[in-house]
């Protein structure tokens, strides 16, 4: 397949100098337009409760959410994703691989800026959260599988893209290629795609360094699928004072709230 090959040679990710990376993630100002666009729409859907709890009620429905967590839980959880699990975690990898996190997360940015701001994915739109998981070699995709759940037909779109990037026919292909380090990562979620679809019960795939370190291991457990964050979300304050008091006081990750 001509889209092997190319994904099989050296990454433009680690081959390219910077400005040109930053051409590739930006590209063209179609495109850029079309971001901006999409970048308004997920900050308005923040104050678009309805739509969430919609969402919500489709994944308890499907048995990956016992307790629908509030707005309030919600919020302190995903704050202490990300600075728990989800920063430290890509920060080791980056510097495992000496990529520049700050850079790394500007190429995101200008990629998709919508997909930065909303670290559970309940206020993203269904193609945000599929180029979200094709930009980023991901920690363990099967919380952004489920996620895609929430949406008809989310699974069997995210293959269809994926298959798309390998193929080059893709619209965002140059700017996820100026984005991603491992040139086989593409095959490899397309595989587990598949597999996953067949088998729910798949075993992860995890990021070489979230498998091979104990601690980030045990925080994937937590934070790696919608049940698990879920149950530890709604584990959280349910008031404004109790959420204060729980990011400000709570420095390190509460194991007795783990799932």
């Amino acid at each position: 397949m001509e889209g092997s090959a190319v994904e099989r040679r050296e990454p433009e990710r680690l081959k390219e100098v910077p400005w040109v990376l930053v051409k590739h993630a930006m590209g063209s100002p179609k495109a850029l337009r079309e971001k901006a666009k999409k970048f308004l729409i997920a900050l308005w859907l923040y104050g678009r409760t309805e739509r969430i709890d919609e969402r919500l009620r489709r994944l308890q429905r499907l048995g990956y959410i016992d307790e629908v967590p509030t707005r309030m839980q919600r919020i302190v959880g995903a704050i202490d994703m990300m600075r728990f699990f989800i920063v430290p975690a890509a920060s080791d990898y980056y510097r495992q691989k000496g990529i520049n996190f700050r850079f790394h997360t500007l190429l995101r940015f200008l990629d998709d800026p919508a997909s930065i701001i909303d670290p559970t994915g309940f206020n993203s739109s269904r193609d945000a959260i599929i180029g979200h998981v094709m930009q980023v070699v991901h920690a363990n995709p099967i919380y952004d599988f489920q996620l895609l759940e929430s949406f008809e037909g989310g699974l069997e779109e995210m293959e269809a893209q994926v298959q798309q990037v390998l193929d080059g026919t893709h619209p965002r292909t140059a700017s996820i290629r100026a984005i991603v380090e491992d040139p086989d990562y593409h095959h490899r979620l397309l595989q587990h795609i598949q597999e996953y679809r067949a088998n729910r019960n798949v075993e992860p795939l995890l990021r070489e360094n979230v498998a091979s370190d104990r601690a980030l291991y045990e925080l994937q457990r937590t934070f790696g699928t919608v049940p698990s964050a879920m149950r530890y979300f709604a584990r959280m304050p349910d008031s404004l004072g109790g959420g204060l008091r729980h990011l400000l006081t709570v420095r390190q990750f509460p194991r007795r709230l783990a799932a």
